[in-house]
C-alpha cells in the first residue's frame, strides 16, 4: 500500500483532550511542533487515525486539520520550508505499528 505524507495540526480547547490528542498523534507521526505533526500513512492508517481522533475531540469546540502532501517517498523534505530550528522529518521509510 502506498504511503502518503500528511501534515496534521490541531487546536484543542480542553487540556485533558489536548494531552490525549497529542498522545494519539505521537503514535501516528512525528511532531514538528507541539500541535503539528508529519505522518506517513497508508489509507487504513489514515482512517484509523481519524477514528482515534474523533473519539477524543469535541466537534463544536476543537479543530483538527489534515493536509495531504502527496506520496511519502517523493515529497520528503521538499514540501517544507523552515525558519529557525529545523525539526527532524521522517525519511519516508517509517512503519507505523
Amino acid at each position: 500500500m502506498a504511503r502518503q505524507r500528511y501534515l496534521v495540526g490541531y487546536d484543542i480547547c480542553e487540556p485533558k483532550r489536548l494531552r490525549n490528542v497529542h498522545k494519539v498523534m505521537c503514535s501516528y507521526g512525528d511532531p514538528l511542533q507541539y500541535s503539528v505533526f508529519v505522518c506517513d500513512l497508508d489509507s487504513v492508517e489514515r482512517v484509523d487515525m481519524q477514528q482515534d481522533l474523533a473519539e477524543i475531540i469535541h466537534n463544536n469546540e476543537d479543530s483538527v486539520v489534515i493536509v495531504d502532501l502527496g506520496p511519502a517517498r517523493t515529497r520528503g523534505e521538499e514540501c517544507f520550508t523552515f525558519m529557525g530550528v529545523q525539526p527532524m522529518l521522517p525519511s519516508g521509510e517509517a512503519v507505523i505499528v
